[in-house]
């Protein structure tokens, strides 16, 4: 099936959904254990297992479009360097000197040529090569071949760089990407216009990932924000491997009624919104007028996460009133997640922390997020001839 007709079809089973007061459904309602959100030590194997061993988003590439830019931040825990080189590609580091261990590049964005370790001055090309060595006649006989920076597995794709940041690793993107590969290309991020970030310090990574996996809390959490614009509790699920097409219906959805069925699919962003995620921690928003991409990434102890959300239009904003409208946009989506959704997530994880259950809930409606989980448990349990879990 080609997007359109697929996307069509999306519609058309969102607006029955709607005239029939349904949504799809899991077989069963799924209950977990609590401590899946509190305990150290499966928290521990989620980073090694998960985090680790995948493939990860680390970068855009409207955020590092030049030769010579980069970008250096830390990732539960890894010193972590994408740059551009000269010819065009981008690679992945640690950011981490092979002397003595210091970072060869500031936190942040830039754009350089060469890195010079701030702590004894030894310099490394864009392409993470070792081509100076401070006062060498005195330092001593090595080889600087075997000194590079160590490099990271890195692909870009469809206007995304991903990294795993495990060296070695192997790296197969088109096949873990799969069919959701096209769902991204058909947006050519890479052309879009990239509007910075912003970080919000949250609850376990799991609990503020659960949050957009589902609509059925926009009723009461997002009354007076989402609830207004979108049916709650209204929703349309596809996967793609452990990724996913999760689609909201609009309060405005009946519009498509006017329409030839065949130009459903161009009310995408209006009559009914559609979330993409990347497994193991993205969430892709693009319905807005102005793209949300959410990186939720653990924190340093397994009651917190860091989440960046990053900012995306198709154009740059021309002209001042643009600017402001892109820009109480952005503000908007921001103050809708952080006071709303990561708040209530930081209330579930101090209850959570209390012991004051055993167990927690998905219910049927809630689709999405067992599928989630069970791709967590199915990616940290990794028995040979394991089968994965199915939508």
């Amino acid at each position: 099936m080609d997007r359109i007709a697929d996307y069509n079809q999306l519609a058309a089973t969102m607006l029955k959904h709607v005239e029939d007061g349904s949504t799809d459904q899991g077989s069963s309602v799924l209950e977990l254990p609590a401590d899946t959100y509190t305990d150290p030590a499966r928290w521990a194997r989620e980073v090694e297992m998960v985090f680790k061993r995948l493939p990860l988003l680390v970068g855009f590439t409207a955020e590092m479009p030049r030769a010579g830019d980069y970008k250096a931040m830390d990732f539960v825990g890894v010193p972590l360097l994408v740059t551009r080189g000269r010819d065009g590609t981008v690679r992945a580091f640690l950011n981490v000197c092979a002397h003595r261990g210091a970072p060869v590049a500031p936190t942040g964005h830039g754009s350089a040529g060469r890195f010079t370790c701030p702590y004894h001055g030894w310099t490394y090309a864009n392409d993470g090569k070792l081509i100076g060595i401070a006062d060498r006649a005195k330092f001593g006989d090595i080889d600087a071949s075997c000194r590079n920076l160590t490099q990271l597995p890195c692909e870009e794709r469809a206007g995304l760089i991903f990294a795993v940041l495990t060296p070695g690793m192997p790296l197969d993107l088109e096949g873990f990407l799969g069919g959701m590969l096209e769902e991204l290309r058909h947006f050519k991020l890479e052309t879009w216009h990239y509007h910075g970030h912003r970080e919000i310090a949250g609850a376990n990574w799991k609990v503020a990932y659960d949050g957009y996996l589902e609509g059925y809390h926009f009723a009461t959490l997002h009354s007076a924000t989402l609830l207004p614009k979108t049916i709650p509790d209204v929703m349309q699920f596809k996967a793609y491997g452990p990724h996913m097409r999760i689609s909201f219906a609009g309060k405005n959805i009946a519009e498509l009624r006017e329409l030839p069925p065949d130009q459903w699919y161009q009310r995408e962003g209006t009559c009914f919104r559609v979330v993409r995620t990347l497994f193991p921690n993205i969430s892709i928003s693009l319905s807005h007028g102005v793209g949300q991409i959410a990186q939720i990434i653990p924190g340093p102890t397994p009651d917190r996460n860091r989440t960046i959300l990053n900012y995306l239009t198709p154009h740059a904003p021309q002209g001042e009133k643009e600017k402001q409208d892109l820009e109480q946009s952005v503000q908007w989506i921001f103050d809708v997640t952080s006071n709303e959704d990561y708040a209530m997530g930081l209330k579930i994880q101090n209850c959570l922390q209390s012991n004051a259950l055993k167990t927690v809930l998905f219910g049927r409606n809630e689709r999405g997020n067992q599928f989630f989980h069970r791709w967590v448990d199915y990616t940290l349990d990794a028995r040979p001839g394991a089968q994965p879990p199915i939508l």
